[in-house]
């Protein structure tokens, strides 16, 4: 008797909901994920997530990085930027980290070190990319004219 079946599809967007991107113990990811539906990590992340749905980090999960989502539930360790409308952090959960947040919870056995702003309705989610390397350089005026201060007697 088996689970999965041939007609079983991993695509967002399923009569039932979305998908669900799983992050197994013992495995380790690093990278830039952008995520549609839901994601749940009991391994290790680093990097950045950025998902349109829920987040949540199990007792053995571990990231570390850039995370924005709508929900996040932390039972694991998450260390880095936070950006989301709620953060749940639950029994034996730790966030370490600077955290933008409509609401945010923590268990009396949970643990959060940082620092936390409250998101405001109609802040800006997604901050303008700051280019980089050969980027930036190509990104550059071809001239830059310096004009001298005038001094003040």
């Amino acid at each position: 008797m088996g689970f999965l079946t041939k007609t079983v599809s991993a695509k967002s967007g399923t009569a039932n909901g979305s998908a669900i991107t799983i992050i197994a113990e013992g495995n380790k990811f690093s990278g830039d994920m952008s995520i549609v539906g839901k994601m749940h990590i009991d391994g290790a992340f680093e990097g950045n997530i950025s998902s349109l749905d829920n987040i949540s980090i199990g007792k053995n999960g571990h990231v570390h990085g850039v995370i924005k989502a709508n929900y996040i539930t932390v039972c694991g360790l998450l260390e880095g930027e936070v950006t989301c409308d709620e953060l749940q952090i639950d029994r034996g959960g730790k966030v370490v980290a600077t955290v933008v947040s409509k609401i945010m919870a923590i268990h009396p056995e949970g643990n959060f070190i940082g620092e936390r702003r409250m998101k405001e309705v109609g802040m800006i989610e997604h901050a303008p990319q700051i280019e980089s390397g050969i980027d930036a350089i190509d990104s550059l005026p071809d001239k830059v004219t310096i004009s001298a201060a005038e001094e003040s007697a």
